[in-house]
This record gives C-alpha cells, sequence and structure tokens, in this order.
C-alpha cells in the first residue's frame, strides 16, 4: 500500500505539469508568432512480482507474469510549430511568413536567434527590429528620404525615391529553417535559439526551396486553440482529483490495519 502512496504522487506531479503547460498556452492565446506546447509522459519501471514466461511446472510457462508499474514522469514538452492563422494589420512593417521559416534576429551579445513574430518596427537609426529593438538579420536601414516602402513575398524590400521616383532596393530578408524545430531552446520574447537537437540552420530567400513566402501588412497568430487548451486542463485536474482520491484511499487502508490490534 504503501507503493500506492508513492505512485499516486507521481501522478499528481505530471497532472500539475500537465496544467502548468496548459496555463501557459491560455495564457499565450494572443502572443504574436506564440507556439503550442505539449505536455509529454512516459511510465516509470516496473516491479515484477512474477515474471513473464517464468516457469509454472517442468512443462509449462506462466503466460502474463505480474508487473506492478510505479507510475508516471514527464518526459519531455514538445513545441507544435504548425502555422497560426494570419491577421491582416495593413501595417507595413507588420511581417508574416506563410509557409516554413523563421525570421534571423540578432540579440544585442551578437548571437542570431529566431522567430515567427514578424511585428517589425523602425529604430532611430531606419534599420529594421522587433519589438525588442534587436535588429532584423540581414539588417535593413530604410532612409528618412523614401516612400511606400514595399516588401514582396520574396523577401525583396524596396522604396521609392520621391524626388524622381524611382523605385529603390533597399535589401533582402532571408529567412532560416531546421529539419527539426522543435528542438530550438526557447528564449521567451517570441525568440528560439539553435540547438544540437535542432540541427544546423537552413538558410535562405522566401518561396525559395522549402522556404514560405512574405506577406507584408500581416502577421501570425498563436497556433493555441483554446478550446482544446480548456478540454486537456479539464481532463488534468480530473486526473489529479483521482490521484489525490487513490492517496486518500490508500491511507485510510492503512489506517484501518493500524487499528487492527485495537
Amino acid at each position: 500500500m504503501i507503493r500506492g502512496l508513492y505512485t499516486a504522487a507521481t501522478g499528481m506531479n505530471s497532472m500539475q505539469h500537465q496544467i502548468d503547460v496548459t496555463s501557459n498556452n491560455i495564457a499565450n492565446v494572443n502572443t504574436t508568432g506564440f507556439k503550442q506546447d505539449r505536455a509529454e509522459f512516459q511510465d516509470l519501471m516496473y516491479e515484477s512480482l512474477n515474471y513473464t514466461a517464468g516457469k509454472t511446472t517442468q512443462t509449462t510457462i506462466n503466460p502474463t507474469g505480474i508487473d506492478v508499474g510505479l507510475g508516471v514522469r514527464v518526459s519531455g514538452v514538445q513545441k507544435n510549430f504548425s502555422e497560426g492563422d494570419l491577421k491582416l494589420t495593413s501595417n507595413t512593417l507588420d511581417l508574416a511568413i506563410k509557409g516554413k521559416g523563421f525570421f534571423q534576429i540578432t540579440l544585442p551579445s551578437g548571437e542570431t536567434a529566431y522567430s515567427r513574430n514578424g511585428a517589425f518596427k523602425l529604430n532611430e537609426e531606419g534599420s529594421i527590429v522587433n519589438g525588442s529593438g534587436y535588429a532584423l538579420t540581414p539588417e535593413i536601414v530604410v532612409p528618412d528620404n523614401v516612400t511606400k516602402l514595399t516588401i514582396g513575398t520574396d523577401g525583396i524590400v524596396t522604396a521609392t525615391d520621391p524626388q524622381t521616383g524611382d523605385i529603390v532596393n533597399l535589401g533582402q530578408i532571408t529567412i532560416a529553417d531546421f529539419i527539426n524545430p522543435a528542438g530550438l531552446t526557447p528564449l521567451g520574447d517570441s525568440l528560439f535559439m539553435k540547438s544540437a537537437a535542432s540541427g544546423d540552420v537552413l538558410e535562405g530567400n522566401p518561396t525559395e526551396e522549402q522556404f514560405g513566402a512574405i506577406q507584408q501588412g500581416m502577421i501570425e497568430l498563436s497556433n493555441v486553440k483554446l478550446v482544446n487548451e480548456m478540454v486537456d486542463l479539464i481532463t488534468a485536474q480530473r486526473a489529479y482529483e483521482a490521484n489525490s482520491k487513490a492517496i486518500t484511499t490508500t491511507d485510510s487502508m492503512l489506517d484501518t490495519v493500524n487499528r487492527l490490534k485495537n
């Protein structure tokens, strides 16, 4: 019966983690470019009280055995990188990637981070930056004497010289992709870092090879489905309560055993 207490406790701990993950998803339901997390679980080791295929007689074997599980553990948190819905904003510097790929962002440390959040702005020098002021890579500077900034689906940035009416090429936005995007390390601020699990970065121009197209004047919404998260939350809550009930039941049985002498 002591085993039952610890087994149920692992279930409560795991369901608490499930609720934490689900709560984070719900909290970020309106976060631009957010990708849903999914908690994954594995059963723990088993105690074999009677081995499968053990001898029952000289000519027969046990067909099943007796294996008692010792609970559950969190095996990982999987990022779902499916594309979120695109929202029209008509803001010139709002960009969304329709398809695969990440924007490349230069951190203050000089390292490159990756993001699906394309809500960009201009800093005091005219560079295109994200909401934290980190520059888009490769850096693109928009002069203050141009108008009609246009970013094509292929990532080419152009503007119009108001004096001559000529089209000025300001640069090329490139995007990155990975063999295993789920292996990226989340940094917060809608940023991810490359890791050994994600594989090497693959860089290219939008609309070429496996890369998606850039949509100007749009942003990618969170891919969290609120209805699914509420169902997961209710399921985790009920599982938590069931494990709690198992602890209460085991405690009641132990109490009965302790009072036998009376």
